[in-house]
C-alpha cells in the first residue's frame, strides 16, 4: 500500500471508524470515560505528526509569490468569512451547532489540502510554502472571528479554563515540537526519513480520533440528529461557494492554472483537526460542536473527491490553456 493510495481512500476509513465507534459507544457505554482519556494523547500525536509536514522553518519562502499569497489570504480570511456569515442564516439556532460551523469553516486546511492539491495536479510547491503562514494567521484570527460572530456567547466559551489549557498543550506545544523536529531534521539529510515516516501517521491517527469521539460522544450525536440535515446543507453550499470565490480571485490575480487549482483547494478545505481539541475542551452544553466539526470533515472529504474530478477539467481552466 502506498501513502497516496491511503490518502486517496481515507474517507472510507473514517466512515468505518465512526460506524464502529458509534456501535461500541451504544452497546458498551461504560467505555466512554476511558476513551475520553485516551483521546487526548492520540489527538496530540496527530497534531504533532501533521505539523511536522508543515515547513515551519521556511516561512520566508511563502512571501516570495505576493500575488498568490495575497489571493490565499484575501480568500481565506476576508471573503470566506463573508460567505460563512451568509450561510449562517441557514444554520439551526442552537448556539453549539453554530459554534461548530464557525470553528471549522473559518480556519483553512493545512494538511490534506496539500495532498489533494497534488492529486489534482495543482502547484504543490506553492501549497507547501503557503501553509505555515496560513496556519499562524488562522490561530491568531480565530478568536477575533468567534467574537464577531458569537458576541456574548464567546465570553462564555472563553470562560472555560480548559480551552486555554488545551490550546497550549494540544496546539502550541505540538507546533513547537514540530518546529524543533524540522530544525533537527535539516541538520543532516539522512534524518529526513523521520519526517517521511511521520507522514504516514495523520490518516490512521485521525481515524483513531474519530473512532474515539464517536464512541465517547454517542449521546451528543443522537441529540444533534434532528438538525444535521440543515448543517449538511450549510457545508454543501460552502463547498459550492468556495471554488467560485477562488476562481474569481485567480482571475483577478492572473494566476496560472496550477496555482489556481491550489487556491481552489485552499479555500475549499478546512482545518477540522486543529479546532477539534478546542471544541472537546468546551463545557458539556457545547459538545454538539464536536459532532458538527466531525460531520464537516466527512462532507468535505466527499467534496474533495468531487473537486479532484472537476478542478483539473474546468475550474482552473485546464481545457482553455491546454496544460
Amino acid at each position: 500500500m502506498t501513502r497516496e493510495f491511503l490518502e486517496r481512500h481515507q474517507v472510507w476509513l473514517y466512515l468505518a471508524a465512526i460506524a464502529a465507534g458509534l456501535w461500541l459507544g451504544t452497546t458498551a457505554p461504560a467505555v466512554a470515560p476511558v476513551f475520553e482519556r485516551v483521546l487526548w494523547p492520540v489527538l496530540g500525536l496527530l497534531l504533532y505528526a501533521t505539523f511536522t509536514q508543515v515547513p515551519l522553518v521556511h516561512l520566508p519562502v511563502a512571501l516570495r509569490d505576493r500575488r498568490f499569497m495575497a489571493a490565499v489570504l484575501t480568500g481565506n480570511f476576508l471573503l470566506v468569512p463573508l460567505l460563512v456569515w451568509v450561510l449562517l442564516a441557514l444554520a439551526p439556532a442552537d448556539p453549539a451547532v453554530r459554534l461548530g460551523i464557525l470553528m471549522v469553516l473559518l480556519v483553512p486546511c493545512t494538511d490534506w489540502f496539500i495532498t489533494f492539491t497534488h492529486l489534482a495536479r495543482g502547484d504543490t510547491g506553492r501549497a507547501i510554502a503557503v501553509t505555515p503562514i496560513v496556519l499562524l494567521v488562522q490561530i491568531t484570527l480565530l478568536p477575533l472571528y468567534l467574537w464577531l460572530f458569537m458576541g456574548r456567547s464567546f465570553a462564555e466559551i472563553m470562560a472555560a479554563e480548559r480551552v486555554l489549557t488545551v490550546f497550549l498543550t494540544l496546539i502550541v506545544l505540538p507546533l513547537f515540537a514540530a518546529w524543533l523536529t524540522e530544525r533537527w531534521v535539516e541538520q543532516r539529510p539522512e534524518r529526513a526519513v523521520l519526517t517521511e515516516r511521520l507522514a504516514w501517521l495523520p490518516v490512521p491517527l485521525l481515524a483513531a480520533v474519530v473512532f474515539l469521539i464517536a464512541a465517547a460522544q454517542v449521546t451528543a450525536v443522537i441529540e444533534a440528529l434532528p438538525v444535521l440535515d440543515r448543517v449538511f446543507l450549510v457545508f454543501l453550499l460552502y463547498l459550492i461557494g468556495a471554488p467560485v470565490i477562488a476562481l474569481v480571485l485567480a482571475r483577478l490575480a492572473r494566476l496560472a492554472p496550477k496555482p489556481s487549482r491550489t487556491l481552489v483547494f485552499s479555500l475549499g478545505s478546512r482545518n477540522s483537526f486543529v479546532v477539534l481539541p478546542l471544541a472537546l475542551a468546551l463545557p458539556q452544553a457545547w459538545q454538539t460542536a464536536v459532532v458538527v466539526i466531525v460531520m464537516q470533515s466527512l462532507v468535505e472529504l466527499f467534496g474533495m473527491i468531487a473537486y479532484l474530478w472537476a478542478v483539473p477539467r474546468w475550474l482552473a481552466g485546464e481545457r482553455r490553456t491546454g496544460r
